[in-house]
C-alpha cells in the first residue's frame, strides 16, 4: 500500500495516525505542493481534487482521509477502531461528520487565518473571519466536551473518530484556541497526544511550527 501524503495535513497527519496505531505497511509518497507541475503529474491521475490524502491499495484508489481511515481499520478488525456492532459503528461515524462539518472547518478557519497565512506568504489574517471560527469553534468545543464528561475516548472506546478529531488541534496554542473552558476535551488531548502512534504522526507539524 502507498499514501499520497503531506507532512503538515491535519487531514494526512489523521491516516498516518491509524496506519502507526495499527503497525500496517504503507508507504508513505510525500507530494511537493510547491511544485504544481509535479504535484499535478502525481495526484490528479488518483483523485480528482488534486489533494492528500490518497490510498493506494493494489489496484484500489481511496481519497478522503476519514474514508481511508474506515477502510484502513477493517483491515485490522481486532483492532476495533471501527467497531463491527453497528451503534457502536454508528456513534464512530457520527462524531466523525460531526467534526468533518463543525468543528474541523471551524478551527482550520481559525489556524489559516493566524497562522497558514503569513507562514506561507498568503497576504494579511482577515481577523473578522478569525474571530468568527473562533466563536464557533468554542460552540463546537463545548459539544465535544460535554460528550466526554466521563469518557476517555470520543466513542466510548478507542476509534478512528478520536484520530479524525484530534488532527486539527495541533495549531491550537499558536491561533489563540483556548481549552480551558473544555477540560474534558484537554484531558482526552493530553491522552491521545501521547500515543506513540499519533505523536509519530505529528512530529513534522511539531518541528515545522
Amino acid at each position: 500500500m502507498k499514501l499520497y501524503t503531506l507532512a503538515l495535513s491535519p487531514n494526512a497527519l489523521r491516516v498516518r495516525a491509524v496506519i502507526n496505531e495499527l503497525g500496517l505497511d504503507v508507504e508513505l509518497v510525500e507530494v511537493n505542493f510547491r511544485n504544481p507541475e509535479e504535484r499535478n503529474a502525481m495526484l490528479l491521475p488518483l483523485n480528482p481534487n488534486n489533494k492528500v490524502p490518497v490510498l493506494v491499495d493494489g489496484d484500489f484508489v481511496l481519497w478522503e482521509s476519514r474514508a481511508i481511515n474506515a477502510y484502513l481499520a477493517g483491515l485490522r478488525p481486532e483492532r476495533g477502531l471501527y467497531p463491527a456492532d453497528l451503534r457502536q459503528r454508528a456513534v464512530v461515524d457520527q462524531w466523525s461528520y460531526w467534526h468533518a462539518t463543525h468543528l474541523g472547518p471551524a478551527m482550520q478557519r481559525v489556524s489559516f487565518e493566524r497562522f497558514v497565512k503569513a507562514k506561507f506568504g498568503m497576504g494579511a489574517p482577515d481577523e473578522a473571519a478569525a474571530e468568527a471560527g473562533l466563536k464557533e469553534t468554542l460552540h463546537f468545543l463545548a459539544v465535544l466536551d460535554a460528550q466526554l464528561a466521563g469518557k476517555d475516548w470520543v466513542a466510548g472506546a478507542l476509534s478512528i473518530a478520536d484520530f479524525n478529531i484530534a488532527s486539527t488541534f495541533l495549531y491550537r496554542a499558536l491561533v489563540g484556541i483556548s481549552l480551558e473552558a473544555a477540560p474534558n476535551v484537554s484531558a482526552w488531548l493530553d491522552r491521545m497526544e501521547a500515543r506513540p502512534s499519533f505523536a509519530a504522526a505529528a512530529a513534522p507539524v511539531k518541528a515545522f511550527i
